[in-house]
């Protein structure tokens, strides 16, 4: 009797060790087709050309010692037969050791001086004018601080992202229609072309641009807290598709990986500032006009978390 609980017992661990060895094998290899779908993807997404190194910089970020960088998030509207503008302009600064991130919405009717073409127009124009490179160069006049990466993502790609990852839940602080779609009062789920339409409106919003931007901070962070769950490792597919089809960045992969490992715990430390300004019309046309000290009072905001002081 006890010998045949004996042999039970060693045929039950080595079940146990190949069924564990099968799972470890799955494992591996799911591992490396999401690492290897990773880097196929980065081919089509990562473009370092689009940004030229920031003259605000004196040396590196060095990411693996967790120092603060900046990226510029611009959500680009294109139109058929021009390039296009940046509908959503927001400048993060992230900070490993203190881990958290202040997030600035710039309103597109801001009036600034647009880099490199010596004339006063909307902040969203930039984009028209030059690009990526345009925008990042214009918020770094307007703000003086260096914008070290970027992301920018198509508008209308935005709801395939949010499509991937399931969709994302959001608490609307009031009910509105827009676009086709109606949103009720309180705690909602949006699928795709729900989330873009919610973050879209912004006439009807007591607040104007910045309910509008409140309402896009709340569809990021679902993204990107949906993004970091297992369950999207299910759908990575989904997720590097819709990428790869609407964003461009010049975070390489290596830098990716050291951002997800020094600077995990940032995301869960969000502040959002707000700069304050009034509108006017000049020549007939509508802007968002910032007071020097207002820009002063936000520019030393992000210099503080940047250790730029």
């Amino acid at each position: 009797m006890q010998r045949s609980r004996t042999r039970q017992k060693r045929k039950k661990r080595k079940f146990l060790s190949i069924i564990l060895l099968i799972l470890l094998v799955i494992g591996a290899i799911f591992a490396f087709r999401l690492y290897s779908s990773f880097n196929n993807a980065l081919d089509n997404i990562v473009n370092k050309s689009a940004l030229e190194k920031s003259d605000k910089r004196k040396k590196e970020v060095s990411l693996e010692n967790k120092e603060a960088f900046t990226v510029l998030l611009l959500g680009v509207d294109e139109r058929e037969g021009d390039k296009g503008r940046s509908d959503t302009m927001l400048l993060m600064s992230v900070n490993g050791k203190e881990n958290s991130v202040e997030m600035l919405s710039i309103p597109r009717d801001t009036r600034v001086n647009i880099a490199g073409k010596n004339k006063k127009d909307k902040i969203n124009h930039a984009y028209a004018f030059g690009g990526v490179d345009m925008s990042a160069k214009t918020v770094e006049e307007f703000l003086d601080i260096p914008v070290d990466y970027y992301v920018e993502m198509n508008m209308d790609g935005f709801k395939d992202l949010v499509d991937a990852v399931g969709g994302v839940t959001v608490d609307n602080p009031f009910a509105f229609s827009y676009g086709g779609q109606s949103f009720k009062q309180g705690t909602i789920h949006l699928n795709g072309e729900e989330a873009l339409q919610y973050t879209r409106m912004r006439k009807e919003d007591p607040k104007g641009d910045f309910g509008r931007q409140a309402r896009q901070r709340q569809v990021i962070e679902g993204i990107l807290d949906k993004g970091a769950s297992m369950q999207s490792l299910w759908k990575y597919n989904d997720i590097l598709g819709a990428l790869k089809s609407n964003m461009q960045t010049n975070v390489s992969v290596d830098e990716m990986m050291d951002i997800q490992k020094h600077y995990a715990g940032a995301r869960n430390n969000m502040k959002q500032e707000q700069i304050e300004g009034t509108g006017q019309k000049i020549d007939g046309v509508y802007y968002y006009l910032v007071p020097d000290e207002e820009r002063d009072r936000v520019s030393s905001i992000f210099k503080d978390h940047l250790n730029l002081q």
